[in-house]
């Protein structure tokens, strides 16, 4: 009686979120990599007809979890058709900073697989019906926008890449002719985990192989600002993470702005 109870709660609380988001539906979709098992969460509104663009959304070191797919159901609000991706395999997630750290650590040692990981995506979402496969953009936070500036970084072919507090220096550099996308980068101008060096590092690097590229920085905001649960993490494991809703809202503002600039919408 108690699970059905919890089944019956669970089933009316995604029918009140189908109420408040319109037709906006969202489901697990399998795909692999190398023979990984990958489990990414497609959202898309399924009342439009039009083929839209679709977004990437990579996520925080944390791994798949609710946040990344909280952000893809608001990309298919905005009618985009969105899928938040597994890079870690699985769907796993990390309970532990010690746990993401090792997890965004073995694929930083791994640049081919996390592109072909990235990859495996993106072919995913190209496959779907309701999207125009040629209009595609990536977001990413924090692990997740350092992946998706690697991937321009690596000439991937899609329209444009944004990086919320994400890690700015890479084994990978940019190089004259070779990055397709373009990019955006909101940065905490106060993120101790993204030093002054590695700033002014990523400009020269964007500049010497003439990206075209914006990179907005917020004073006094840190790492982690466009999450709500940025300062329980923060406070919960002694981590230098806050939320800022300023920050949050503007970004997310100047996203939408980027996306019509390089879709044409």
């Amino acid at each position: 009686m108690r699970r059905a109870a919890g089944v019956l709660l669970g089933m009316g609380m995604m029918l009140a979120l189908g109420a408040a988001h319109g037709a906006v539906v969202g489901k697990e979709v399998e795909y692999d990599a190398n023979g990984i098992r990958l489990v990414g969460f497609l959202a898309w509104d399924e009342a439009s007809s039009e083929a839209r663009p679709g977004v990437l959304v990579v996520h925080e070191w944390w791994g798949l979890n609710d946040y990344a797919r909280s952000r893809a159901r608001q990309l298919a609000e905005l009618g985009y058709t969105a899928l938040a991706v597994d890079m870690y395999g699985g769907g796993k997630q990390a309970e532990h900073p010690d746990q993401a750290g090792a997890f965004a650590g073995h694929l930083a040692e791994r640049p081919d697989e996390v592109r072909a990981r990235f990859t495996a995506a993106l072919e995913l979402l190209r496959m779907q019906e309701s999207m125009d496969p040629e209009r595609i953009a990536a977001i990413g936070y924090c692990f997740g926008g350092g992946v998706v500036l690697d991937m321009a970084r690596s000439g991937v072919d899609i329209d444009g890449v944004v990086s919320f507090h994400g890690s700015l220096a890479s084994s990978l550099e940019a190089r004259p002719g070779e990055v397709k996308a373009k990019v955006a980068v909101f940065h905490g101008a106060d993120d101790p985990f993204v030093p002054q060096d590695d700033v002014d590092n990523f400009h020269a690097e964007m500049e010497a192989a003439g990206v075209d590229y914006e990179f907005v920085a917020y004073p006094g905001v840190i790492h982690g600002f466009t999450n709500p649960e940025a300062d329980r993490f923060g406070k919960e494991f002694d981590l230098p993470l806050a939320y800022d809703a300023g920050a949050d809202a503007d970004s997310w503002r100047q996203m939408q702005e980027f996306f019509r600039e390089i879709f044409h919408k």
